[in-house]
Parts: C-alpha cells; structure tokens; sequence
C-alpha cells in the first residue's frame, strides 16, 4: 500500500521536536529538509555525523526517510551563482548515503534570475536544453557516484516542464543515476487543465517506468491572479521552494484545495508502483491534519 509522507520543512523547529510533531500526526516516512534549528546545515557544513544524527533521530520516531530535498535552480544564467548552487546540490548528493535514502531532488531549473519557477525563453531554445542536460548528467553521474539518484522534478515553466520534454531527458540521459519524482500538478497549464483525466493518463502512460517517488499537492486556475504566489509557512528561513503556490493562470494548493482527479491519480501510480511514499506539499502546519485526512480518505476509498 501507498505510504504516506510529508517534508519536514513545514515543521520549522529543532531536529527532535521537528520528528516528533511529525510523527505525532501519523505519518510514517518524510521528505527530508535540511533545515533544523538546532542544526548548521549550511554548505560546507554537512558531515557524516551529523547526517547520521538525523537518519537516526527520524528511525527512532518509526519515519524512516524516504528522500532528500535539494532544491535549486541547477541552470542559473550567472556562472558563479550556478557553481555554488550545483556544488551545495553536490554535497547533498554525496551525503545522501548517510541520510537514510539514496533518492535527492531537484527541479530542472530556469535561465530567468528573478525567480526559480518563472519562463524564461531560453528555456525552450537548444542551447538552453543542452546546458541543462550537461548538468543533469554530471549530477546523475556524481550521484551514481556516490551511491546515490538523482531525482528530477520537472514544472512547466523549467527547462523540462511537459512530457515529452521529460522523455527527451530521460532518452538523453539514459543513465542509471537518474530518476523522477512524480507529481503530476506541474505538467497543468492553461491549455490543459480542463483535459484532467487525459491529460493524467498521458503522464502515467509515458512516465511510470521513471518513478521512484511521488508528491502529493493540488491544481486549480488561479482566478485572475497572475503574480507569483507564495504562502507564510510560519518559518522566515523558509526555502522559497516551500511557500511557492504557482505562478501566471495556475494555483498549485494544498492536496483537496483543487480539482486534481486524485481518484485517476492514485489508481495509475499504485498500478505500478503500489508501495512508494506519497509526499504532502503546498501546505502549513496547521493545515495538515486536514490535508492528510484528505489523502488517507482518497487511498482508502481507492483501496490503495
């Protein structure tokens, strides 16, 4: 049966009270965030001992890690800011081994500066696919490395955002160090939205062989709102990737704040994949016993 998870991000407090208000809630696997409190976690400063304080502080409360956040925008236009980007994104990766889960993620990445999740129009250009597929596969081949995978999360507004985009990818870099982290909310534009159930089948009809995890959020139009919209989490050091809400004629909402067919969605990830963590997103803290009531409600009606 699916499993249920959550990041533990949305939880801003020290390591041990982070685990335990987590697991307090009844979930039983995290998406890890290296952000604690009472942690320095900065670049330069991860180090076995404390990765394996973490995995174990999170064993010890039954919420075993099933993957890492490592989030950033891996192609970022200025040179200096993407080797520090992609070399924090290294470290991770190196470290994964001593966190619990082989499995780090990122998103694909945009040539825009002011943002990680606005277009750019060097995105859909072959100079800006080759740049990025450079980088996908030094990071494949450094996570490979170091017995680690390199999870991709596309979104439509990246340099990979549709599906054929992500089969490109994955064709190009075939390679046993890369994966995907599935969440179907970031393949919905305007065009698309109202093609729900095709749309999902087209995604799981290309994808599922690529999946090794999956995120748990919702889609709905954005009603005329065209900013950037992000949400207070309730923590200031926040990673933006946690209070981002969607951007132009789409909201991306927490799961059972939108019209995602999450019927459609759990019955094609648990065809093959019957037994992976789902991941909560989008949310606060104080939102989450509803939004995994929601999620619980969905995989129980579906048998899942």
């Amino acid at each position: 049966m699916i499993q249920t998870g959550i990041f533990s991000g949305y939880f801003p407090y020290d390591l041990a009270t982070s685990a335990a208000k987590i697991r307090a809630q009844g979930f039983n696997t995290v998406q890890l965030d290296l952000h604690f409190k009472d942690m320095d976690l900065s670049a330069g400063q991860i180090t076995p001992e404390k990765c394996k304080r973490i995995r174990d502080t999170f064993r010890e409360h039954n919420l075993p890690v099933s993957c890492i956040s490592a989030y950033t925008n891996i192609v970022h236009p200025e040179p200096a800011e993407r080797q520090r980007r992609n070399g924090y994104l290294k470290e991770i990766i190196a470290h994964a081994q001593y966190l619990g889960s082989p499995y780090v993620i990122s998103e694909t990445g945009t040539f825009a500066t002011e943002s990680d999740w606005v277009h750019h129009p060097k995105n859909k250009t072959e100079e800006g696919w080759e740049q990025c597929r450079s980088v996908i596969q030094g990071l494949a081949q450094h996570a490979y490395d170091h017995g680690a995978i390199f999870l991709l999360e596309t979104y439509v507004n990246n340099v990979v955002g549709s599906v054929e985009e992500t089969l490109r990818m994955f064709a190009e870099v075939n390679h046993p160090g890369l994966g995907l982290l599935m969440d179907p909310t970031n393949y919905f534009e305007d065009h698309n939205i109202d093609d729900m159930d095709k749309t999902l089948n087209q995604v799981f009809d290309a994808l599922s062989d690529k999946i090794c995890i999956a995120h748990a959020k919702d889609v709905k139009r954005a009603d005329g709102d065209k900013s950037e919209k992000h949400s207070d989490i309730g923590d200031a050091d926040a990673a933006e990737s946690h209070t981002f809400r969607g951007v132009g004629e789409i909201e991306l909402p927490a799961p059972g704040l939108g019209s995602l067919n999450y019927d459609l969605y759990l019955q094609r990830l648990a065809k093959r994949h019957p037994n992976i963590p789902i991941i909560i997103e989008h949310l606060t803290e104080d939102d989450v016993p509803r939004a995994k009531a929601f999620l619980d409600g969905k995989l129980l009606a579906n048998g899942v």
